[in-house]
C-alpha cells in the first residue's frame, strides 16, 4: 500500500490574530496527522502574493489542501480533521 501525500499550506500575515490561532491548532494536530507536509508561507512575499491572487484569498489565514483552497480567515478544526481523515484514507 503506497503512501498518500497530503500538503497543507498556510498563507500567513505577520501580526495576524487568526494565523497565530490557526498555528495553535496546526501545531496540535500535526501529532495525529504526521503524515502531512506543512508549509507556512508569508502572503506578503513575492510567491505569497501570487498565491492569494491566484486563488481569491482575501482574508488571513488562506489555507491549501493539495493545491485547492480549503478555507479563509480561520479554519475550524473539526472541518480541517474530517478533511484530511478524509484524504489519508483513514
Amino acid at each position: 500500500m503506497s503512501e498518500l501525500t497530503v500538503i497543507l499550506k498556510e498563507l500567513s500575515i505577520p501580526g495576524c490574530v487568526a494565523c497565530a490561532q490557526f498555528d495553535k491548532v496546526w501545531a496540535e494536530m500535526q501529532k495525529e496527522f504526521p503524515q502531512v507536509q506543512y508549509e507556512k508561507i508569508d502572503a506578503t512575499s513575492a510567491e505569497g502574493q501570487k498565491m492569494v491572487v491566484d486563488y481569491g484569498i482575501f482574508s488571513a489565514p488562506g489555507i491549501l489542501i493539495n493545491g485547492e483552497l480549503f478555507s479563509t480567515g480561520g479554519v475550524n478544526r473539526n472541518q480541517l480533521s474530517t478533511k484530511l481523515r478524509e484524504l489519508l484514507g483513514k
